[in-house]
């Protein structure tokens, strides 16, 4: 996987995934058929530091280890922010197999606790 906590509680992509949207799509090809939460976020947004923490303890979550959790920062990853037309922070994005299945905007931890899962 491409970045799996030492723990091996959960995958989780700490910061930007790439500044190249087939980098991206790597990450959910090599996801399979689990699980993958994308946090698209960004350093000046006030709601994302709001519930940023709360995504990565998400990650840890023994119930969560086979969810793949990845942030994206839309001011590096702009290309794949643009292709996925995200333009409020934060969005959450729910893939499975390759393939987009829910999405919502907002600082709303308990509906992100909810769609996971609900999904995983």
């Amino acid at each position: 996987m491409l970045g799996c906590d030492p723990a091996g509680q959960g995958v989780f992509i700490n910061g930007v995934i790439s500044d190249r949207a087939y980098k991206f799509q790597a990450a959910l090809a090599e996801a399979g058929d689990n699980l993958v939460v994308v946090d698209f976020t960004a350093s000046w947004c006030g709601p994302c530091k709001v519930i940023g923490p709360k995504f990565v303890a998400m990650a840890a979550l023994p119930e969560n280890r086979n969810v793949v959790f990845l942030k994206v920062d839309v001011d590096e990853a702009a290309d794949v922010a643009a292709h996925y037309e995200v333009n409020c922070m934060p969005t959450f994005l729910f893939f499975k197999n390759g393939e987009k299945i829910d999405n919502f905007a907002g600082a709303n931890h308990i509906l992100l606790e909810q769609k996971v899962v609900a999904m995983r």
